[in-house]
């Protein structure tokens, strides 16, 4: 599986061998990012975005590349991220496959990809990467780190980690915490790559590809990224057209809601590898920010120090539910920061982010202008 880079990323390298959480060193590792709009010249202007599992560093279209990102509602001149004032960062995980080093990179010891060999990650790695990523762009205090979903864990970790690197932070869809049905959604869909007879322990390529077990997983998250009260109202019981039916005539698809999941699915297999897939995956499952800290996690997050936070939760969001965002704004402000917790009615889920753009700018953009 060859790694995914956008047309515009940049890289920071990582420092010669890079020290993992849970044992191993990378060596000739980098870091891709985007930048939208201008630092200014006291450097005080910087806004570090990151990003969820899969998506890659380009946020929002600029003419390097023009294409929308990911936040194109949200990142801009003039949106509720507004790129006229703030200089937007977004770094793609370590781990992942859109630029940065993961499991689909070249391993210079060997000249082969490091597939199954890549040393195990933590969310403590992707945030010193992070940190590292930062302090090389030549900003050594952000105004706000804004992490979604697996990114508020990664921002969160580097808080704790890299005290005074932000004065403030904006944590959406977060958690401080993996539990236990996220856990158990992600391994399955952990399994159903492994049980794919194309998965080969790791070792395939683009001819023998584990697509069946990528198809699957991406359905289990599907599932799982929207409530069923969205799906209720936009599919109910429709049937798809005869002709469009997908599989064993007596088995294979036959209701709306099911073509859904398949076109998701199927614009996802061979955009994402596998095994970077697993060990992001893995990751997000072992991460707790009290034990990573050697305390509970509330007392973990009483110790991060940030002036202001902004903490938004999705009341439909099964994965990670509202209560973990909760955590997170008591857990800060008892630490002294300044938090102002919100609770959205969407219908969209743990995608609300990504979907209900209006509905979270607003407080975002009103979180940021009194920075």
């Amino acid at each position: 599986m060859r790694e995914l880079v956008p047309p515009a990323a940049r890289f920071v390298g990582l420092p010669s061998g890079f020290a993992m959480r849970r044992g191993g060193r990378l060596h000739g590792a980098r870091i891709a990012y985007e930048t939208v709009g201008r630092l200014s010249p006291a450097r005080d202007n910087a806004v570090l975005v990151l990003t969820g599992l899969s998506p890659d560093a380009h946020t929002a279209s600029h003419p390097a590349d023009t294409s929308p990102g990911w936040w194109e509602a949200m990142v801009g001149p003039g949106k509720h991220v507004d790129t006229d004032r703030w200089y937007v960062i977004c770094l793609n995980s370590l781990g992942s496959c859109k630029g940065s080093t993961g499991p689909a990179s070249v391993d210079p010891g060997t000249g082969g990809v490091y597939g199954p060999d890549f040393p195990d990650l933590s969310m403590e790695d992707i945030a010193d990467a992070a940190a590292h990523t930062v302090r090389a762009l030549g900003v050594d205090r952000l105004a706000c780190v804004i992490g979604t979903s697996m990114g508020g864990m990664s921002a969160l970790s580097l808080l704790a980690r890299h005290p005074g690197l932000s004065r403030s932070h904006i944590n959406i869809c977060g958690a401080a915490r993996a539990l236990p049905f996220s856990i158990a959604v992600r391994s399955l869909q952990r399994e159903a790559i492994r049980y794919d007879p194309h998965w080969n322990g790791g070792r395939y390529d683009d001819t023998a590809y584990p697509e069946r077990g990528m198809l699957t997983a991406r359905k289990l998250g599907m599932m799982t990224y929207r409530s069923a009260r969205e799906w209720d109202g936009r599919f109910d019981r429709a049937r798809i057209a005869p002709e469009a039916h997908v599989g064993d005539e007596s088995f294979g698809h036959e209701f709306q809601v099911e073509g859904y999941l398949e076109a998701h699915a199927r614009r996802f297999a061979r955009r994402f590898d596998p095994n970077s897939y697993l060990c992001l995956s893995r990751c997000m499952d072992r991460f707790d920010l009290g034990e990573s800290s050697g305390v509970s996690t509330d007392a973990a997050l009483s110790r991060v120090r940030v002036e202001r936070a902004l903490v938004i939760g999705v009341k439909s969001d099964v994965l990670f539910p509202l209560r973990q965002q909760r955590q997170i704004a008591d857990g800060l402000a008892a630490g002294g920061t300044d938090v102002t917790f919100l609770s959205l009615d969407s219908l969209e889920g743990h995608d609300a982010f990504l979907i209900d753009t209006a509905r979270f700018g607003t407080p975002i953009a009103k979180f940021l202008t009194v920075l």
